[in-house]
């Protein structure tokens, strides 16, 4: 199943609600790092007489949805009637379908990236919480007060979006945590407490030990991993096995995980700071400049300047 792109759905928004693609666009989206925008359901559909449906598909994003209306939800196997308000999570792991049951549907949705809650230095790796696992539900009936509640943080998301403030994407990311800890709570206490396989202990302990290589914040600071090997001689384990364990539990390979993290880090090194493309170079582990640049051209399509600027 091809996964739908930020750039498909915006097509198809786009489409469903008949308007212009620039018009769902925030004015400085393309500054950012990462990405993040919120939609409110009724403005967005408001000249759609039937409101659109969500095709069974993977994302290649996350989603968060407050729904008011009589719809049902279905995750892999799993389907869910919802009769009137509930809290939705979507995960680029587990293709899902939306489909709303009347015409009083209401609400916001907010769509973001991996990389647009990496600048908060949260602490929180999404694809290890119990509510963005394979195998959960993550569909939540709420009450009408605590729809006025989150109502609420969807409001100033969209309010903060088009603001002039120059942290705005700071103060959005704070919205999205409090949205992510809101349906944490929402979990069945067993959820929040899994078992720990053996194969689960490898891929936690690799994300802590990959993680613990960031943030460079000096250009003298150097990544002490750089490659797979590196890192299954450092947890004791053979470099065919950990590959193994972590395409099993990510669906990808070590060299992946750790191209996309040095990536996320590049791209911010890049935005954030005046270091050179040397330097940056440097910092993140590679011999040559050129190694660097064309990493990161196979990994955005553009080189590292033409990024910068």
């Amino acid at each position: 199943m091809k996964p739908v792109t930020i750039t498909d759905l915006y097509q198809q928004l786009a489409t469903a609600a008949t308007t212009e693609l620039r018009t769902l666009l925030p004015p400085d989206i393309q500054q950012e790092i990462g990405h993040f925008n919120v939609f409110n359901v009724g403005d967005l559909f408001r000249h759609h007489r039937e409101k659109p449906a969500m095709p069974y598909d993977r994302r290649a994003y996350y989603k968060i949805s407050l729904i008011r209306g009589r719809s049902r939800a279905e995750y892999a196997d799993k389907v869910m009637e919802i009769e009137q308000n509930a809290l939705l999570f979507a995960t680029p792991k587990v293709p899902y379908h939306w489909l709303p049951e009347d015409q009083e549907q209401d609400g916001y949705f907010c769509v973001f990236t991996d990389e647009f809650l990496l600048p908060a230095k949260s602490g929180v790796r999404l694809d290890e919480l119990p509510l963005f696992q394979p195998g959960g539900y993550p569909v939540f009936p709420i009450t009408d007060e605590e729809y006025a509640e989150l109502h609420a943080i969807f409001r100033k998301m969209a309010r903060e979006i088009t603001s002039a403030y120059a942290y705005k994407y700071d103060l959005l990311r704070t919205y999205v945590l409090e949205l992510i800890h809101w349906g944490q709570k929402l979990q069945p206490a067993t959820a929040l407490y899994p078992a720990h396989t053996a194969s689960g202990r490898v891929t936690s302990l690799f994300a802590e030990l990959l993680e613990r290589q960031f943030p460079i914040e000096t250009p003298q600071q150097r990544l002490q991993l750089r490659t797979a090997k590196d890192y299954a001689d450092r947890l004791a384990v053979h470099v065919n096995h950990l590959n193994k364990v972590l395409k099993e539990t990510t669906g990808r390979t070590t060299t992946e995980l750790i191209g996309g993290r040095v990536i996320q880090e590049a791209k911010l090194l890049l935005r954030q700071t005046s270091w050179n493309i040397s330097e940056i170079s440097d910092s993140l582990g590679f011999a040559e400049v050129a190694h660097f640049s064309n990493f990161f051209k196979r990994q955005t399509s553009v080189s590292p300047g033409a990024f910068r600027s």
